[in-house]
């Protein structure tokens, strides 16, 4: 059986499927490392314009699998410190995959997306929720602290920071609804259209320019992390030029107003 599918829906479209259902596609390592696999996979098919994670049955994700983590590769002679700190490193590599791809990563969050699992979504680019979506830091629920994978420092930029203190430690669920609210998802619909919304989405997205698109996802990452207003303006105005000078991109945007068709980005 395999425990992460990719398809193809719609044209320049990848789909990811976490395909664990009857773990909710927990975090096991049997899951992970194919899943880091594909993303790197993917981040090298210039086929794909953007990409789509969504999870198999009524889960996103359900954060780390407690009675069945799977192995853990290339950690054999080691000792249990070494080896917590392996597996830490591999789960690390799967955010920051999600991260380094060229192309916008879309999160459909069919369902729960807990502790690990809303990590995963908070390393989506978008993040779209089926109305029967809920969110937990759920680490502070086990005895742990509720920070891992990168959520101390995700769900802050996503969400404000006195939002994501009172989340973290009161390990609260968030239903799709709050999740609309407060901006941890850009939109909630009806979970049987998550994917039809993710796809037109993800069409109009790769319509665009490959570079423009690219460098904008680059763009506003980078803002999230810039030390000033100053220091960031440089780089996106040198994006903007980079573009606008190597490429007809612009010409064929205006033309195409002019004559009342969508335009044909050849970059």
């Amino acid at each position: 059986m395999s425990f992460v599918l990719l398809d193809q829906p719609r044209p320049h479209v990848t789909l990811v499927t976490l395909n664990r259902p009857e773990r909710m596609n927990a975090m096991a390592f049997d899951v992970m490392v194919p899943f880091r696999e594909a993303l790197e996979e993917i981040g090298r098919d210039n086929g794909t314009r953007v990409v789509v994670v969504t999870g198999a049955g009524r889960g996103f994700c359900s954060g780390a699998d407690l009675e069945s983590p799977g192995r853990v590769p290339g950690v054999d002679g080691l000792t249990v410190p070494t080896i917590a700190l392996r597996s830490m490193e591999l789960l690390d590599d799967v955010i920051r995959a999600l991260r380094r791809l060229h192309q916008p990563v879309i999160g459909a969050v069919n369902g729960p997306a807990i502790g690990g699992g809303l990590c995963l979504a908070l390393a989506t680019d978008i993040r779209l929720a089926s109305d029967t979506a809920l969110f937990r830091a759920a680490g502070i629920n086990n005895g742990l602290t509720a920070g891992e994978l990168g959520l101390s420092y995700l769900l802050p930029r996503a969400i404000g920071a006195s939002r994501a203190f009172e989340i973290m430690l009161s390990g609260r669920d968030v239903d799709a609804a709050e999740a609309e609210r407060v901006g941890l998802v850009s939109r909630t619909v009806p979970g049987d259209k998550l994917l039809d919304t993710a796809y037109e989405l993800a069409e109009r997205i790769a319509a665009f320019s490959r570079p423009g698109v690219e460098l904008t996802k680059r763009m506003l990452w980078s803002g999230l992390d810039a030390a000033s207003l100053e220091s960031h303006m440089g780089h996106e105005g040198l994006g903007q030029l980079f573009v606008r000078l190597t490429t007809r991109n612009f010409e064929e945007a205006v033309q195409a107003r002019r004559e009342g068709r969508p335009p044909e980005f050849r970059d």
